[in-house]
């Protein structure tokens, strides 16, 4: 079933976090995003039909930007127990799929997912160089069961706007994904 993310207030700061590499186990923080002049956090599982969908032009998307700045991590929160296509073998092996040269770290407590209030995947989550939210919201209007191309847009005009110290206007249209796979009883209350 589909999930469409929560949308956090915007000014809300992004949660500290200290999380393991996938691919190496090297542990990145949000510190590691100082100085920059914004940070997108995204949410991905490997499994999800959603994020499948869009996860060439995620990475490439990522890679523009990140040649102004931007620093982008990915973020898999869901159990690996009772969903182990989400493990950091698999993250990896999607990692290299999709382009992805930005960390993708595990959040095996589920702490962060709960932190940042995210609720599917992709939930996507644009902070600006303050680290306070300026976007959150989807990638573009592309869904497993439309035709339609990934290319980004609306995140783009989102990280255009954020990038030129402007305000992104609301109303933003929500992430709408599989909801995040919870451990048992650590779901959002």
């Amino acid at each position: 079933m589909a999930i469409n993310s929560f949308m956090v207030p915007l000014g809300t700061p992004a949660p500290a976090f200290a999380l393991p590499r996938a691919d190496d186990g090297g542990t990145v923080r949000l510190a590691d995003a100082s100085g920059a002049p914004a940070l997108l956090v995204i949410f991905l599982s490997n499994h999800c039909p959603y994020v499948r969908r869009i996860e060439t032009a995620v990475g490439a998307v990522a890679a523009e930007y990140a040649e102004r700045g931007v620093v982008t991590v990915g973020i898999g929160s869901n159990d690996i127990d009772r969903y182990p296509d989400d493990d950091a073998e698999h993250l990896v092996e999607q990692a290299k799929r999709a382009g992805f040269a930005f960390p993708y770290v595990m959040d095996p407590t589920q702490e962060v997912a709960h932190a940042y209030r995210a609720a599917c995947t992709p939930d996507f989550f644009l902070y600006d160089a303050g680290l306070r939210l300026a976007y959150r919201g989807e990638f573009d209007a592309a869904r497993p069961k439309n035709e339609l191309p990934s290319d980004g847009a609306s995140l783009r005009a989102a990280l255009d706007l954020v990038l030129a110290g402007k305000t992104v206007p609301e109303p933003h249209t929500p992430s709408l994904g599989c909801g995040i796979k919870w451990r048992p009883g650590n779901e959002p209350a």
